[in-house]
């Protein structure tokens, strides 16, 4: 229940428009967005990067309405690819095809995102997002002309649709890059499991099929974003009897959400990349973050009573 509300909340477009200007709620951000800037987002990939975390920029926004507003955040993402070229560090982008164009037009969405990866570094990923499951199928459309020109694209997935294992498969088969989410949308129980543990049992199973064999051989990179400890210790065990060495897994989590949990993966071995969230859109994100764990409702409590 209080999932959804927080979700119902998440969506509330007054509450998007004045929430932000609650001194209480930019406080208690701040423990999962280091700022609302791109050089507070950068010092912070410099912060990690002294622990030998990676990490990924995300500017928190979406359903952009406006060609010259998508075509700014184009903009906003070429510089900050420019800014990355110049460090000595391991920090990729994700963005969400609704901030580039894909409400207005997917050939121009497509345009811009094709531009953003011709300046992505060749080792590295240019991530799409996934969003609500009514964009699912034109996200993944959109993934796949783009990956015929860009090899360096990867694309979101999200364990609590029913659908996902089908899209598993066919990303496996084309040797993808795939991050796989749990999923921190409000969706219909027809379109997706409601119950936690039949969002964990499918997440472990995807998980299974993305770092398999076949998976494997196709040259797939696996990114597991979770920060539940008892997926992570079923993972690297499973992974440990399959004769997966830490190095073939990667995992990802927020920004000040199980840091240590983050150190402790790098330091045995496994690759530990941070995803940073930035901007003055933070409002929905903020929420969704709230659902997706109860622990964070009782931080945020903390702090309206301690205010």
């Amino acid at each position: 229940m209080i999932r959804r509300a927080l979700l119902d909340v998440s969506e509330n477009r007054w509450l998007r428009k004045h929430a932000t200007s609650s001194r209480v709620l930019r406080r208690s951000v701040r423990r999962f967005l280091p700022g609302e800037t791109l050089e507070e987002a950068l010092a912070a990939c410099s912060d990690l990067g002294k622990f030998d975390l990676s990490t990924i920029l995300i500017n928190v926004g979406e359903n952009v309405a406006d060609r010259d507003e998508a075509a700014a955040v184009t903009k906003h993402y070429l510089d900050a690819l420019n800014r990355i070229g110049s460090y000595r560090l391991s920090i990729e982008i994700s963005v969400k095809l609704t901030q580039i164009g894909l409400d207005l037009d997917p050939d121009f969405c497509l345009t811009n995102l094709i531009t953003l990866l011709a300046h992505t570094r060749a080792h590295e990923t240019t991530w799409i997002d996934m969003e609500q499951s009514s964009y699912t199928e034109r996200t993944l459309c959109l993934f796949n002309r783009a990956r015929q020109d860009c090899r360096n694209v990867g694309v979101c997935v999200q364990a609590y649709l029913r659908r996902t294992e089908k899209d598993v498969e066919a990303l496996i088969a084309t040797g993808a890059a795939v991050r796989l989410v749990k999923g921190a949308y409000n969706e219909p129980t027809e379109i997706a499991f409601s119950r936690k543990r039949e969002v964990d049992e499918s997440y472990f199973r995807l998980a299974k099929k993305l770092l398999g064999k076949e998976a494997r051989r196709n040259g797939v990179r696996t990114a597991l974003a979770t920060h539940d400890r008892n997926l992570i210790n079923r993972l690297t065990a499973w992974a440990g009897s399959e004769g997966m060495t830490p190095k073939e897994l990667e995992f990802q989590m927020l920004y000040g959400i199980q840091r240590a949990l983050q150190l402790q993966l790098a330091e045995k071995g496994y690759g530990s990349r941070v995803l940073i969230s930035y901007g003055n859109f933070w409002f929905p994100w903020f929420m969704r973050r709230l659902a997706e764990r109860p622990a964070n409702v009782l931080f945020l409590a903390r702090n309206l009573f301690s205010w």
